[in-house]
């Protein structure tokens, strides 16, 4: 039977929104991308795919990205100094690791947006799906001290809620989380994508907010050269956000005012003609 695999980017908050959308709109039409045997979540996919395998309809998810930031309690964290930092060490390294191990030494050390249990909190008060669902399920991180790579999945028996908080844990902006004592950050910062990961897959979509050709720091692949990376018999399509979208998405991903006009673009992204683009790769649920 053919496998096939949905591979889910990180992106931010806008990011969560546009890749919930998008799938929602999918499925409306015809193209239930949720049917994936195995997903990949990385930051903000790590939420997406998260909530999707554990059973959650696409349409309740929609609705909760369409509703307005809970005033006082939401707002747009900065991501200037994450960025700049990375393109200052990027400059530097000599290698993947080294850069990752060079920016988690700084994210170890500088202040963030509120301590590391309050990140989780965040989490733990918006997440409805807190346990590892029994489908294939794989979410990324980095060790923040040797720069390490990492993919949990049920079998690693980490807390699920831990391993999304550290996926998300952006540089600089959120502290790295400790997970059996090692402390871990974004999983965007190996790869925006991870779609490498899907070995196997006959079939792969990959939900990309950075673009298809975007990567990260010094000798790290693009989304477009990881999924070449699987093999030329492996079906494939990246999606990422188009003009409009991009437009809602704006110029910072973590800007919670944001969220429904990027959630909106990525259902309006979502027409029949991409759904019988994507027929010709995934098969009929």
């Amino acid at each position: 039977m053919e496998s096939t695999a949905l591979v889910l980017g990180g992106g931010g908050i806008t990011g969560i929104a546009w890749e919930i959308g998008l799938l929602a709109g999918l499925r409306e039409v015809g193209m239930d991308l949720t049917t994936a045997g195995l997903m990949v979540g990385t930051s903000a996919g790590s939420v997406v795919s998260s909530q999707l395998a554990g059973g959650l309809d696409p349409e309740l998810l929609y609705a909760s990205q369409i509703e307005p930031p809970v005033e006082g309690a939401e707002s747009a964290a900065p991501l200037e100094l994450t960025l700049q930092t990375m393109a200052e060490i990027g400059a530097q390294a000599t290698d993947a690791q080294q850069f990752r191990a060079q920016l988690g030494a700084r994210a170890r050390t500088a202040p963030t947006q509120g301590t590391e249990q309050e990140h989780i909190d965040q989490f733990a008060s918006r997440l409805a799906i807190q346990e590892w669902p029994e489908r294939p399920l794989m979410i990324t991180g980095v060790d923040a001290e040797s720069g390490e790579p990492i993919a949990w999945t049920r079998d690693s028996e980490v807390p699920l809620l831990l391993a999304i908080a550290a996926s998300c844990a952006v540089p600089l902006v959120w502290p790295p989380v400790t997970i059996d004592g090692r402390r871990y950050m974004d999983g965007g910062m190996r790869s925006p994508t991870n779609a490498d990961l899907a070995v196997g897959a006959d079939s792969i979509v990959v939900l990309a907010p950075s673009g298809p050709d975007t990567a990260v720091g010094v000798g790290s692949m693009t989304p477009s050269q990881e999924v070449a990376s699987l093999g030329a018999g492996v079906r494939s399509r990246i999606i990422a956000p188009d003009s409009a979208a991009l437009t809602a998405i704006g110029p910072n991903a973590l800007d919670p005012a944001r969220r429904a006009a990027a959630a909106q673009a990525g259902r309006a992204q979502a027409t029949t003609e991409l759904a019988r683009e994507l027929a010709d790769l995934w098969p009929a649920a």
